[in-house]
């Protein structure tokens, strides 16, 4: 309990200026406080009870994600995850005239980088340094990546029916691998052979620019172009000739015949011997494949000019790309592995990882339920609702007290949060920027969340909804890293309706905070229990955009532990209440 006239001075401003002005409900839990300010009291709990513990996300939907992982990130807590891809493809314009007797120079992969525009640098001379975002493990990570033509044609996606037919699951690698090599209807090899090993066996995410000249003519100057770091990859010349300009003119005609024919690309990542590997998220959507040649316009020109044709990796308002995102998780950490183990038994640590990750179940209060109030006075005798609940509605509905504010706070495990792969310091896990609660029961968002129209800071569209918060944050004397979630209107429809169901409450890191859809698990395979009578069926969509995971304390920390005690995680709720006379 916290009770200082500090405490007391800012927390009527605050209850005054903000809640009233901004919150229609205001007074309608704990009315009739009007008066002078000397009438009442200011109370601070966070000794209720709360039950956390961990559910292993097992193979879940990853169609169509706004953004993908792709590379290898070896987590010295979690293990290592693998993050292939496969993406159709769409042609900037179907029907195409190509010319006559085309020859093609080369072909190009681009898929622009998250860049951090914050710490992009231009030195006098003009050199810009820029400095990726998004992107995990170490600056040395290499990998192999291998790009084939796509064995598999994606269905159309509908989240809202689950047929499994159209559902691709983050544990289909091995089906995609298969297809994109050994089907015989399909290229079969690599299709970034290029030389340049940079490009394919031992690949890496440069954060420097690319320049592309242009030749001087005799009548312009030769010039360059400034690229913000992107990839760019070589591609088979043989393969696009065949596959383009060799094609009959019907399968280039239309978007559901091109993708047929055409199914798409399949990215492929493997270890490249010892090297650790490193990842990044990647908005494929802006990809492109350019085919720069040469053709004659019409059959009886002369002399062939320079033309480019170009296959996006984006759909457009006709045509629909379909995606999905195959993870591989591997080499999993025992601790975590022992963590996730499907029970409800109440976890001493809180393991919260993206993708087929990890997600964490949370109840608010005590289950015992041996009394209950009748005009404000305790009676003995169960009445379905937890005991801690029922106190506090009494305290509110015949004490008159207020609640002001309430905040759910979680504290990172710094000690397993630092581990490292060997004594390498450089591969310490980066934490989760945010992380989002939600009703796990109805697989829907909290009201508070929907009440935060608040925009983002500095223009970074991961920093909205600031006030429902689920940020990191770091205290800059005791350096004890923290995620606090505001549910205040969580709390107080709980405290008001005795109808409204005191749900679940599911707990999960996020990529974004805007995407509040869920994927569905496949039900094909055993589901995670929530408790005896459910399971898990769906997990948020930004969740399975991340690759990243934290360790927080949980609830099932003893006593006598110290040190850890006082970091387990915390409901807490702010009063105003009438002083005694």
């Amino acid at each position: 309990m916290y009770n200082t006239s500090f405490f007391k001075k800012i927390l009527l401003i605050a209850t005054v200026a903000v809640f009233y002005s901004c919150d229609k409900d205001f007074n309608t839990v704990g009315e009739d406080l009007i008066g002078n300010n000397d009438n009442f009291d200011l109370e601070a709990k966070d000794d209720y009870t709360v039950t956390a513990y961990n559910k292993k996300v097992t193979p879940v939907a990853s169609n169509n994600l706004p953004i993908n992982a792709l590379g290898i990130y070896e987590n010295p807590v979690f293990g290592t995850t693998t993050a292939n891809f496969n993406t159709q493809v769409n042609l900037a314009s179907y029907a195409p005239a190509l010319g006559f007797g085309a020859v093609i120079d080369s072909v190009t992969l681009n898929i622009p980088y998250f860049i951090d525009p914050t710490k992009t640098t231009i030195s006098t001379e003009g050199k810009r340094t820029y400095v990726l975002d998004s992107i995990y493990g170490p600056e040395t990570g290499i990998f192999k990546l291998s790009v084939y033509e796509s064995g598999i044609l994606l269905n159309n996606y509908n989240a809202n029916n689950y047929d499994i037919s159209q559902f691709y699951n983050t544990d289909r690698n091995s089906d995609f691998q298969t297809q994109a090599t050994t089907n015989p209807n399909v290229f079969g090899l690599r299709l970034n052979n290029s030389t340049n090993t940079a490009e394919n066996d031992q690949f890496f995410f440069s954060s420097k620019p690319i320049i592309e000249k242009t030749a001087a003519t005799t009548t312009t100057a030769e010039s360059s172009k400034i690229i913000d770091p992107e990839m760019r990859l070589h591609l088979d010349k043989d393969f696009f000739k065949a596959k383009i300009f060799d094609a009959p003119a019907n399968k280039l005609a239309s978007p559901d015949v091109f993708k047929n024919y055409f199914k798409g690309l399949y990215f492929k990542v493997e270890k490249s011997g010892t090297s650790a590997g490193r990842m990044a998220m990647m908005n494929f959507n802006k990809g492109k494949i350019t085919v720069f040649y040469k053709a004659k316009t019409a059959e009886k020109d002369a002399e062939a000019v320079a033309k480019t044709f170009v296959i996006n990796l984006t759909g457009d308002s006709n045509t629909n790309v379909n995606t999905v995102s195959l993870l591989e998780e591997s080499n999993p950490v025992s601790d975590y592995t022992t963590a996730t183990a499907d029970d409800v038994t109440p976890d001493e640590k809180l393991y919260l990882k993206g993708g087929q990750g990890s997600m964490v179940v949370i109840e608010l209060f005590d289950k015992t339920d041996l009394v209950h109030y009748v005009n404000g006075e305790p009676v003995t005798g169960s009445n379905g609702v937890s005991d801690e609940l029922d106190e506090i509605r009494n305290n509110v509905t015949y004490k008159k007290w207020l609640a002001n504010e309430a905040n759910l706070v979680f504290t990172i495990d710094s000690q397993k949060m630092s581990s490292l792969i060997g004594n390498d310091p450089k591969t310490i896990a980066t934490e989760p920027g945010r992380i989002y609660l939600y009703d796990l029961t109805n697989n829907t968002v909290l009201t508070d969340y929907t009440l935060d129209r608040t925009s983002s800071i500095n223009g970074d569209p991961k920093k909205k909804r600031t006030v429902f918060n689920g940020m990191i944050s770091i205290d800059p004397t005791t350096k004890i890293a923290t995620y606090k979630i505001r549910i205040t209107n969580h709390i107080r429809n709980l405290i008001k309706n005795a109808d409204v169901t005191n749900v679940k409450l599911g707990l999960v890191v996020t990529e974004s905070i805007d995407i509040t859809s869920s994927s569905k698990l496949d039900k094909t395979k055993v589901l995670p229990k929530i408790n005896n009578e459910s399971f898990l069926t769906e997990i948020p969509t930004a969740s399975v955009m991340s690759p990243l995971g934290t360790v927080l304390f949980g609830s099932n920390i003893p006593e006598s532990d110290q040190a850890n005690y006082d970091k387990r995680v915390k409901l807490q709720i702010y009063y105003t209440k009438l002083k005694p006379n």
